[in-house]
């Protein structure tokens, strides 16, 4: 009773479109997830997000759950994710994403679920990681264990969003760097972010992680860029 007094007064609206949620509707209406463009990454290993990789790191797998397009539902499930607080995004799309994902022999053996990390000051600006709750419900789904301290930011930077191609390339090498021990030797790494663009943040983690000895690397975002 008290629930549906809320409702009431706050009634909950759908984080892809602002319309009001039915009762049987949670974060996404029905009609959103009808219309997000899926991209059916996991029935095809060589898919377009892999191939992105393809020759600039050795990653053994690679996949996103939906297409990203501007003005459109995902990005602003993203941005109210990434911006407005709403982190519940993020477990509602890890639970989604997971149950596709079971059926990818290649993360059977997957050890850990690293997020891209963001830097200390950004993290007490924003309060959040926009990408934990993804990970922890992909955690759950899967039985791999998250491991948000392995790898870290070292360089401040502004967001990625309002800057070109170029600043966003620019001196990003140096940004990530690793803090292992031996027992992190011949893991394979699950490597999670929000949305691949031109992949080069996911290039510079991934180069992090494979300064530890024998690190093998698999790549999981919420969203890929279509061009």
């Amino acid at each position: 009773m008290f629930e549906s007094i809320i409702n009431l007064f706050f009634p909950k609206v759908c984080s892809g479109c602002s319309s009001f949620l039915l009762s049987n509707e949670n974060v996404i209406c029905t009609v959103c997830r009808h219309d997000i463009p899926l991209t059916n990454h996991h029935l095809n290993p060589e898919n377009d997000a892999f191939k992105k990789f393809y020759g600039r790191i050795p990653v053994i797998y690679t996949s996103a759950l939906f297409y990203f397009h501007k003005k459109g539902i995902v990005q602003e499930l993203i941005h109210n994710l990434k911006y407005k607080g709403h982190e519940e995004i993020g477990t509602i799309l890890g639970e989604w994403y997971a149950e596709d994902l079971k059926t990818i022999q290649l993360l059977k053996f997957a050890d850990e679920i690293i997020p891209v990390p963001l830097h200390r000051r950004k993290l007490k600006e924003r309060g959040y990681n926009q990408v934990t709750a993804f990970g922890k419900a992909l955690s759950s789904g899967l039985n791999i264990d998250y491991n948000d301290s392995i790898l870290v930011r070292n360089v401040y930077s502004k967001t990625q969003s309002k800057k070109n191609l170029l600043g966003r390339t620019e001196g990003i090498e140096s940004t990530f760097d690793v803090v292992f021990t031996e027992k992190d030797h011949n893991k394979h790494f699950l490597l999670i972010d929000d949305v691949i663009t031109t992949g080069s943040t996911l290039e510079a983690c991934s180069r992090a992680l494979l300064k530890i000895p024998g690190a093998k690397i698999s790549i999981v975002c919420m969203a890929m860029a279509q061009s």
